[in-house]
């Protein structure tokens, strides 16, 4: 049987010139569901790596593979709904809340799972939210649990996550961690999560992928990661992350 998903010598160029490159030769293997964080300092590529595994923005070397088969064997609709990427800065479709969580039912001719859109959006502490307001006067906040709603009514195998607690309050951070970790549970959702929140990897990951140098650094167990961490990257990155609070 394939692995789930197998990154292989993925590289990207920056933009400082054609001789630059944000990370090269980068691979990793993803077997079976997992939550995996992957970690670094600004501007490792982080949200980049996410954007190739979406197929929105390509590789200057390297592949990617979904269960065993490259982009070309897929449409890009249905490799998008088995691999669903979470934007940090999400993007409100025109009209109302309700025609938001109604557009992936749309677009794939769908009946639209309205309890179970109600259920997330209950737990992400949204039920009170009026589906008939337009979907641009929403919070920052607001626009991000429903747009992570959104995704999930693709109900994807593996879903991209971009920092998607970071402009949340304490108890919706809070619900959300707690959601993503009851789906990856019941329903074996792998959960590929870029984050700077050092303490969210630790207590509710299972893998570590850390960036740094323009590479994957380290791929290992987030208990091995944090309790001895392989490089001296990683040591100065985690010593920096808890002096910083």
């Amino acid at each position: 049987m394939a692995p789930l998903l197998e990154l292989e010598q993925l590289g990207k160029r920056s933009s400082s010139g054609p001789d630059s490159w944000l990370f090269a030769d980068l691979s990793a293997v993803v077997e079976e569901p997992a939550i995996i964080h992957i970690l670094g300092k600004s501007g490792q590529g982080k949200s980049t790596l996410l954007r190739i595994l979406a197929l929105l923005t390509r590789p200057d070397s390297g592949s990617v593979r979904l269960a065993g088969k490259p982009p070309e064997q897929w449409t890009p609709e249905r490799w998008r709904m088995t691999m669903s990427y979470v934007a940090q800065q999400p993007v409100m479709l025109p009209g109302s809340v309700e025609d938001n969580l109604q557009t992936i039912s749309r677009l794939h001719q769908r009946s639209f799972p309205a309890d179970q859109a109600r259920a997330w959006m209950e737990q992400l502490g949204l039920g009170g939210l009026d589906w008939s307001k337009p979907a641009d006067q929403l919070s920052g906040g607001e626009k991000q649990r429903v747009a992570l709603v959104r995704s999930l009514l693709l109900r994807p195998t593996v879903l991209l996550l971009d920092e998607v607690t970071a402009s949340l309050d304490a108890l919706s951070k809070q619900a959300t961690e707690q959601l993503l970790a009851d789906l990856h549970r019941r329903e074996g959702t792998t959960l590929i999560w870029v984050t700077h929140d050092w303490e969210q990897a630790r207590s509710i990951g299972q893998r570590v992928w850390f960036m740094a140098d323009g590479r994957l650094l380290e791929d290992a167990s987030s208990d091995l990661f944090f309790d001895a961490p392989a490089s001296e990257e990683a040591r100065r990155f985690l010593a920096a992350a808890i002096q910083k609070g």
